[in-house]
């Protein structure tokens, strides 16, 4: 017999053959596929518990008929279990990325995650920055900037001739030295001058935004002088300061002039000026000192590559914290080639895109003054070797040497244009985008799951019909994973008549693939909201799969996770449908398997039939769930022999591996009996010569009881038992 094999390489697991046993661990991971609020989309993202979820993909919705929480309490109640989760979040066209736009306040932008930024649309010029995942949610946050584009805001008093509306930016600005004092505990005279440039001129051309770019000695030795807090170098109060064009001409000198310190004065957020009342301005000493260059650009002769940046929850909607500080991260480079000294890439989009759990950024920022200086030419009929400004090179990304990079001062973006599915008050995912997720479940390499969760069942009839095909055909595919399947919503919510909502069942569950990797329920329960703080209807089949999660737990996958032992349902309420025993019988002799609420026994699973179609010893779920395990876990094992000689040894230490693993799932009361043969009868010359290494493993399973049957014979006094034993 010829084998289908697939590529080489079986399992993830390692198995260690010096113990002379299958490396049994149980996995409780399931794998759901919907249309979250936020979080990364078209990929699978591993949650272990509730908390992660809401930190990565948000809460439930609000709405009083927005049924997308039932995908989100799907994920929250199988946690509830004990299980893991593998989400994917949906993707497509109704989405969007709120984003600071260039030239615009948003525009239309779909990034799915971090692979759809690097592949795609890192080097987007549309946009500044945008948020890691679409969705209204980031709506709420604010991106600060700040870089060294001053050290100083004057409020020069010009002499009398001059005229202060000629002042522009770009103009250079000295001061001379002569007799005062510069440098932190000294007190020696210096000489020389200090150079500057004009960044920003203020409203009514009463002040000026200036940055000092250097100090000029008396012997015409030049030093750079860095953007820092409380600089020893800055132009002082009561000195004569002159401003000169790029021409050469003293457009105006000030006789006096008072000063402030410029990074001191600004804010990340304002009261006033960010329409909020709920906090206190944000200024940026408060969170971080001045940028200052890094070392890596200043050892290349390079200068003014540091920014800030700070993301603020400014709306409160990521937090509920008005004006909370997201994220900080401090002297970022402009540089592309920037580390720190221990080679940490400090390149600002860069490490922004990996260490952020908000934004992307994406142009090159241009937005405010946008200055720049460089030593290249000279501002005659002033101080000789003074030099002028020029507006040359200095673009953001270049590798550091000899770059003085351009500044923008303090700028902010507000984020804005994200959307959810469009619509309201619906569950308007699309059936085409769900199923594409679901895709992402169908390789096992990918993902190793081994429930595939519904998640909302609100679609139409026919898409959930659709839905529930699809995760069908993903979980045969696989052999590995158990599809949980409730009816759609309309099949059982609001309908008034119990024999209606059997109908309905059967009607829904009736054209679906026979298969013993899907289990069916006839649930729809009642669970509170407490985000929202009222009840609201979901399926059940989330919580189905969790009780698969618990029988694994507390027993071995090989138990049936139904009855009163193992079948609770963790947090319903009530049920949209409760059968008596008439629908039981039909739901059961169709596959669907009742869930039932009982004073005494509460709200359980009460069937453990598989979606098998015809009678077979996989049509119960304990026997199904058996045959993934030890096939799993011998598959795992097999790696032990793949690309081995096929001889008398290799067959002996694979019988040796496997069968004290059959042994104990026979003790732990999985099988009633088995046979492994792996010899010379099945690997024949003809096996052995193409290559094939076969094992044929018979294997007796466990039955649960389904149906019991307790007779009670009343006899006369004087006859014996034996009598009457067997006649009844």
């Amino acid at each position: 017999m010829a084998l289908r094999l697939a590529s080489p390489g079986i399992s993830i697991r390692e198995v260690d053959l010096t113990r002379g046993a299958v490396d049994f661990t149980l996995n409780v991971v399931g794998g759901i596929a919907a249309p979250f609020s936020k979080g990364p989309c078209n990929e699978i993202t591993r949650i272990n518990n509730e908390k992660e979820l809401i930190d990565t993909f948000g809460t439930p919705g609000a709405g009083t008929t927005d049924y997308h929480y039932e995908a989100w309490y799907s994920a929250s109640n199988f946690l509830s279990y004990g299980g893991k989760l593998d989400v994917v979040r949906c993707v497509g066209g109704d989405l969007n990325t709120a984003n600071a736009a260039v030239g615009a306040a948003s525009t239309t932008l779909l990034l799915e995650g971090y692979d759809d930024y690097v592949n795609n649309q890192a080097d987007d010029t549309t946009w500044y920055f945008a948020s890691k995942n679409p969705g209204f949610w980031a709506e709420n946050i604010k991106v600060a900037v700040i870089d060294n584009v001053a050290d100083q805001t004057l409020t020069p008093t010009f002499e009398v001739g001059t005229i202060a509306s000629n002042v522009t930016v770009g103009y250079a600005v000295t001061q001379a030295l002569t007799g005062v004092s510069v440098g932190v505990g000294t007190t020696a005279a210096a000489t020389g001058y200090l150079k500057g440039i004009v960044t920003k001129k203020g409203t009514g051309n009463t002040t000026i935004d200036v940055r000092v770019t250097s100090k000029v000695a008396a012997d015409g030795t030049e030093t750079l002088v860095d953007y820092q807090q409380n600089s020893q170098y800055e132009f002082k109060t009561g000195t004569p300061l002159k401003i000169i064009s790029n021409g050469g001409s003293v457009t105006c000198m000030g006789s006096t002039l008072t000063s402030v310190d410029w990074y001191n004065q600004q804010n990340i957020l304002t009261s006033v000026a960010d329409g909020g009342t709920d906090f206190t301005t944000l200024s940026w000493r408060a969170v971080l000192n001045k940028p200052k260059t890094n070392n890596y650009v200043s050892k290349r002769d390079g200068a003014n590559d540091a920014i800030h940046v700070v993301i603020v929850d400014a709306g409160g909607g990521v937090t509920g914290d008005v004006g909370s500080v997201l994220e900080k991260f401090p002297n970022l480079s402009k540089a592309s080639d920037a580390t720190t000294s221990g080679n940490a890439k400090i390149y600002w989009k860069d490490y922004i895109a990996d260490n952020s759990d908000y934004i992307f950024a994406g142009h090159p920022l241009t937005a405010g003054t946008d200055s720049h200086w460089s030593t290249s030419s000279k501002a005659s009929g002033f101080s000789s070797g003074v030099t002028a400004v020029s507006t040359n090179a200095g673009a953001w990304g270049q590798e550091a040497k000899n770059i003085k990079f351009s500044s923008i001062g303090n700028v902010k973006y507000d984020l804005t244009g994200g959307l959810d599915y469009t619509g309201v008050g619906v569950y308007d995912a699309p059936l085409g985008d769900i199923l594409n997720s679901y895709d992402k479940f169908a390789d096992p390499v990918d993902s190793d799951i081994r429930f595939l969760l519904q998640g909302g069942a609100s679609l139409t009839k026919e898409e959930e019909q659709a839905k529930a095909n699809k995760l069908i055909q993903l979980a045969e595919g696989r052999k590995d994973t158990v599809a949980v399947i409730s009816p759609n919503r309309g099949s059982l919510v609001n309908v008034a008549s119990a024999a209606d909502q059997l109908t309905n069942t059967l009607s829904f569950f009736g054209p679906l693939t026979s298969s013993s990797y899907v289990v069916f329920d006839a649930g729809y329960q009642y669970v509170y909201d407490r985000f929202n703080k009222k009840f609201v209807w979901m399926p059940a089949s989330a919580d189905i799969a969790g009780c698969m999660v618990r029988t694994d737990r507390d027993h071995f996958p090989w138990f049936s996770p139904a009855g009163t032992q193992r079948g609770g349902l963790n947090f319903a309420i009530k049920l949209a449908f409760n059968p008596g025993q008439d629908a039981r019988d039909q739901l059961y002799s169709n596959r669907v398997n009742p869930i039932t609420s009982k004073p005494g026994d509460g709200i359980i699973l009460f069937g453990d039939k598989t979606g098998l179609a015809y009678e077979s010893a996989f049509d119960r779920i304990n026997v199904r769930r058996l045959f993934i395990t030890i096939e799993k876990a011998i598959e795992n094992a097999a790696k032990s022999v793949l690309f081995e000689l096929n001889d008398s040894g290799t067959r002996s230490n694979f019988i040796n591996i496997v069968e004290p693993f059959l042994r104990d799932v026979q003790a732990k009361r999985g099988i009633q009996d088995f046979l492994l043969v792996c010899d010379e009868t099945n690997n024949t010359p003809d096996v052995i010569d193409r290559n094939e290494f076969l094992a044929d493993i018979y294997v007796k399973p466990a039955r649960s009881i389904n149906f019991i049957g307790l007779t009670f014979v009343a006899t006369r006094t004087g006859v014996s038992f034996s009598e009457v034993v067997g006649t009844v």
